[in-house]
């Protein structure tokens, strides 16, 4: 008989390994995480709990930039969270609000954006928004041709690394395109 129950115990077993590394994965998973140049850029959606922590001691960040504006956020958990935790672990904290619908950050956003990423002290920096946001995206492409002098071919190539491979509208082409100029 308990030949008979074997296949039952290491079916339940593997069952339970299996729902363990599903856990796990998802637990040290930072939604839409993007290294945009290591030591320097990070983006994301937005970060929870141990995200932060995990963040701070694998990319020693200085800085978290949110683009969020107050409209997506007040009352939500995850901004009392995110202030304390900045404010705790010594990390600069930077509002940068740009709305929704408009997603193109405008010539002041992308100016005070620029200064940031300028000053070495504020190194290295989270851009982060929601899940899988062109804002984080566009004001990433900001910094790429106006702060690294890329090209728009190679921040393009960057910019859809960010939005996970998804054609470019025509709007965010032309957007990459009249920062060069």
């Amino acid at each position: 008989m308990k030949n008979r129950k074997s296949p039952l115990y290491g079916f339940v077993f593997i069952l339970a390994i299996a729902a363990a590394a599903i856990l796990l994965v998802k637990h040290f998973h930072i939604a839409d995480f993007r290294v945009v140049k290591p030591g320097v850029l990070y983006t994301s959606g937005q970060p929870h709990g141990m995200d932060y922590t995990r963040m701070l001691y694998r990319y020693h960040l200085a800085t978290i930039v949110n683009i969020r504006p107050v409209s997506e956020h007040r009352e939500q958990n995850w901004y009392n969270e995110e202030i304390i935790w900045t404010k705790n672990n010594g990390v600069n904290y930077i509002e940068l609000p740009i709305e929704k619908k408009k997603y193109f950050p405008d010539k002041e956003t992308q100016d005070k954006f620029l200064a940031i990423m300028a000053d070495k002290n504020k190194l290295p920096v989270l851009l982060h928004g929601g899940s899988d946001d062109k804002r984080v995206a566009m004001l990433a492409a900001v910094w790429l041709e106006k702060g690294q002098g890329q090209s728009v071919e190679e921040t393009t190539k960057i910019i859809r690394k960010i939005i996970d491979d998804r054609k470019l509208t025509e709007a965010e082409i032309e957007f990459i395109r009249n920062l060069a100029k």
